[in-house]
């Protein structure tokens, strides 16, 4: 055994399949119209059964019936082993073989799903294993040894109850002009008197001059954070800038202004950006005479991250989907 091999162990769970997931994958793979459909079928329903049962344990509510995996027409027509978990979103439950070392993701599941489990199916069908989990992907096939544990999973569950996937920012919508609801121009903010920053150089006619001059690859928007007396109830202004590289990665830039007459943002205001499991990626805070601070980093496609702004115990929390 190698070494990724001793992680699985310690992190991977076993379930018993049960007779009622047996019957109902027998039923599902019996429509289909040749053996190997209808073997991908019941492997399928097989994963999204124990995964259904999984978070029933752990008093997470899904709903099955609401799951593509359960539409005989969806099941016809693709390749999917989805599980709806309300006010989430939507969990792809992918079945690995005894032996295989990867785990195979079909396109048509790299959308609209907030996070992807590797369901490792013995062959008698008497049991399954739960190996780990990914927030996201962007390939066909995910080494079994990328994975994340069980743990990391429930914590990302967690993280997106509090803010679900409907409301994940879009960033790669920002490229063909779709934009959701609190993120303006900075033009439009800056030319509120109330919230224009005090500082010279950043007047309306040298931020215009500026916009001109960007490359039209280059895509921004702005979106106030409002943390109340905390910032002299005067609040901060969070731009993000975005623009995509020629390996398709998206490059992102993070700047935290003060607003109106505030001149320098608050000592300790901290901006953070946390992975997909909630971990902290990158952190800037505020010093004395600051005007703005600032991040910058690169994403792959469908990645998702959170932007968190927070001086002392109060903060605000932004996710975004690359």
């Amino acid at each position: 055994m190698n070494n990724s091999t001793y992680q699985l162990d310690d992190f991977s769970l076993t379930l018993p399949i049960s007779q009622s997931a047996r019957i109902t994958a027998q039923q599902f793979a019996n429509q289909q119209p040749n053996p190997e459909k209808a073997e991908q079928v019941r492997l399928n329903t097989l994963a999204v059964w124990v995964v259904n049962d999984y978070l029933e344990m752990m008093d997470i509510p899904t709903d099955l019936q609401a799951s593509d995996s359960w539409n005989s027409i969806m099941r016809l027509c693709g390749n999917i082993a989805d599980l709806e978990v309300p006010s989430v979103g939507r969990l792809e439950c992918r079945p690995v073989q005894e032996h295989q070392q990867i785990c195979s993701i079909p396109p048509e599941t790299w959308e609209e799903r907030v996070g992807y489990l590797a369901v490792q199916v013995d062959e008698s069908l008497q049991e399954a294993r739960l190996l780990g989990f990914m927030p996201s992907v962007a390939t066909e096939t995910l080494l079994l040894e990328q994975l994340q544990p069980l743990e990391a999973f429930i914590d990302h569950l967690s993280q997106l109850r509090q803010s679900p996937v409907s409301l994940l920012v879009n960033l790669n919508q920002w490229f063909a002009g779709i934009f959701e609801t609190g993120w303006q121009t900075i033009e439009s903010l800056w030319n509120v008197p109330e919230l224009r920053p005090a500082y010279a150089f950043r007047s309306t006619e040298t931020l215009e001059l500026n916009t001109l001059n960007e490359p039209e690859s280059i895509t921004k928007r702005a979106k106030l954070i409002d943390l109340g007396i905390q910032i002299l109830n005067q609040p901060v202004m969070l731009i993000v800038e975005i623009s995509l590289e020629e390996n398709q990665q998206t490059s992102i830039r993070l700047q935290l202004h003060a607003t109106g007459n505030q001149i320098y943002l608050p000592s300790g205001v901290n901006l953070t950006v946390l992975d997909s499991s909630g971990a902290v990626f990158l952190n800037a805070q505020s010093r004395k005479l600051d005007n703005y601070i600032q991040l910058q980093f690169r994403g792959e496609p469908t990645e998702q991250f959170s932007v968190k702004v927070a001086i002392n115990d109060i903060s605000i929390t932004e996710y975004f989907r690359i």
